[in-house]
């Protein structure tokens, strides 16, 4: 009886957490919004940063930290 019951623990908790991140990358596309004039504010960062690449992966991680 303990296995079906961690079997049922576990897909609840994956079902909660597929609603929950569909809602959370929601809000990443408005903060990737902000780094942008971010981004222009400072353009050489962005350089720096390999061409801004890292800047989009880490507002959506940054973003997922906050959804969270």
């Amino acid at each position: 009886g303990c296995a079906p019951a961690i079997a049922e623990s576990c897909n609840e908790l994956c079902a909660r957490q597929c609603p929950d991140s569909s809602a959370f990358i929601q809000p990443p596309p408005v903060v990737v919004t902000f780094p942008g004039p971010i981004l222009s504010s400072f353009p050489q960062q962005a350089v720096v940063g390999s061409s801004g690449a890292p800047a989009f992966g880490g507002s959506l991680g940054l973003g997922g930290l906050y959804g969270a």
